[in-house]
């Protein structure tokens, strides 16, 4: 990004955009009661590096873009460089998922010219908008060969694998099944999964579908593009149903079709509408009971298939986000708690949505403009600095002094040697801080912390990882590490309302 400045560049896109779980499993999460505000409390948490719980594979970290962003084919692209950079950031691994609501517009022309001009570039991004913010049907748009040869190229120069989004509410079974032949030829074990569609619960509300349009047709028309797919790709991989969030499809979806799909894919929004003044930062750092039911689902799916679970599309606010709530620092805290929620709850992946200048979306930009992190971006971060790995065991004593403090320990299994545990703190309260004593498990030689932080809930531009804000194309490295007083295997650290902490203990064998 060439002269412009971070928060020059934030005020920019600003005016061009227009839980408690089901159990407890590797993780320590309370529930909101009603406790006096204070200045500061205390609080003890217990890691378990012998109890080892659910896995974080190594690409549990993903991206959602509109499909509708493939019509201008410079955007996934190698030589899109600043945008590989920040994806890079996120992670050596990880899954991009190109669909969304636009999906169902998009129509596969191999004989189309490629979209060059920057007035196709222009209407392709404002299509994004229109599509993110739901006023009304998407535009129709081309996806191209060269949008999808660059698109491979995108993946291969990121690292990444890919979902790719079918059309199925406009399109036919046939041209579908040209499209993923095409896709698949060319991004061979690159992809792991097309979907047929985009939340196909919610077709009757985009006039997709008759107001009648129930699990029963849905499931026959899956059915029908996936035969008609698999005939003309034998080796074609499969996700479903990706629906807004219907455990009532979700379940039948993976008795019927766990022969079919690779893994089970689900959307969840925390709030939305965002015209709707009770969205607002304390709702969004609240356990809800929405993901609640989301994960119960999730659980009897997996009891029921054996297939592994995805939210394939999530983020704070729907309809683009809300200014205000999903572009500040709380979305951050917010959107890294989300991720080992899931983790703990056993699901094997997460896409935030996001494109253009969404108040929402990660990374903010455009080709012509620049790219920029927003907050959100900045808890991604501070997840893939915690790595992939397994969750261990993590309890807080005395969880009622400060219900909105949540914890995590996790066991790195690709480190060696296999000497450091790491504990990932969320503050989320407005009100207090908190002195926090961490018990390693082990007798750690040394103790440091990374810290994410901003100087309110409401800030969307001086967010920092580290000290250190996120700068062109992804470039970041810690500007500070404290290093943490170690007292018989344990270490204390402050946490001011309102932050989070990555707190990594050096053991030194404690098998």
């Amino acid at each position: 990004m060439l002269g412009m400045n971070r928060r020059a560049f934030l005020r920019r896109s600003a005016l061009a955009s227009g839980a408690a779980l089901c159990g407890r499993v590797g993780f320590a999460q309370t529930a909101v009661v009603s406790t006096p505000a204070s200045t500061s409390v205390s609080l003890r948490l217990k890691l378990d590096p012998h109890k080892v719980e659910n896995a974080i594979p190594a690409d549990f970290t993903g991206l959602s873009y509109e499909t509708s962003q493939l019509s201008d084919p410079n955007f996934f692209s190698p030589d899109n460089t600043e945008l590989v950079g920040f994806v890079r950031r996120l992670g050596r691994s990880g899954v991009l998922r190109v669909g969304g609501n636009s999906s169902e517009y998009a129509y596969w022309s191999p004989e189309a010219a490629a979209q060059e001009d920057a007035v196709a570039r222009e209407d392709a991004q404002a299509n994004v908008l229109v599509v993110d913010q739901k006023r009304g049907p998407a535009l129709k748009t081309k996806n191209t060969p060269q949008a999808v040869r660059n698109l491979r190229g995108f993946i291969d120069a990121t690292g990444w694998k890919l979902i790719y989004g079918l059309n199925m509410g406009t399109e036919s079974a046939e041209t579908a099944a040209a499209e993923a032949d095409y896709v698949m030829r060319n991004m061979g074990d690159k992809l792991i999964a097309f979907q047929l569609c985009n939340e196909p619960d919610l077709f009757y509300r985009n006039s997709l579908r008759k107001s009648d349009y129930d699990f029963a047709q849905f499931a026959q028309e899956w059915q029908q593009f996936y035969d008609m797919i698999r005939q003309k790709v034998p080796h074609a991989p499969f996700a479903g149903p990706d629906t807004a969030f219907n455990n009532e499809w979700l379940v039948p979806f993976a008795k019927q079709f766990k022969s079919e799909a690779t893994f089970l894919s689900q959307h969840y929004y925390a709030e939305g509408p965002p015209t709707d003044p009770s969205m607002t930062i304390e709702r969004l750092l609240r356990p809800n009971p929405k993901l609640v039911d989301e994960f119960n689902g999730m659980a009897q799916t997996k009891a029921d298939s054996n297939l592994p679970f995805r939210l394939a599309e999530t983020n704070s606010c729907y309809q683009g986000g809300k200014r205000g709530v999903s572009d500040t620092f709380a979305s951050a805290l917010w959107g890294a708690d989300l991720m080992y929620q899931l983790a703990s709850a056993g699901g094997v992946g997460i896409n935030f949505h996001g494109g253009g200048y969404g108040w929402y979306t990660p990374i903010a930009g455009t080709v012509a403009s620049g790219f920029v992190a927003r907050p959100i971006f900045y808890g991604m971060l501070l997840f893939a600095e915690a790595g992939s790995g397994h969750l261990i065991d993590a309890r807080v004593d005395d969880p009622e002094k400060a219900p909105l403090l949540n914890a995590y320990g996790v066991l790195n299994d690709d480190v060696e040697p296999r000497d450091t545990i790491k504990a990932v703190v969320f503050n989320k309260h407005a009100d207090r801080a908190v002195h926090l004593t961490i018990e390693s498990g082990g007798k750690p030689t040394r103790a440091r912390a990374l810290r994410l932080s901003a100087p309110r809930l409401d800030d969307t531009t001086d967010v920092t990882l580290g000290n250190n804000p996120v700068g062109a194309s992804g470039a970041w490295e810690a500007a500070r590490e404290e290093e943490l007083p170690v007292h018989e295997g344990a270490a204390a650290i402050e946490l001011p309302a309102g932050s989070a902490a990555l707190v990594s203990f050096h053991i030194g064998g404690y098998k």
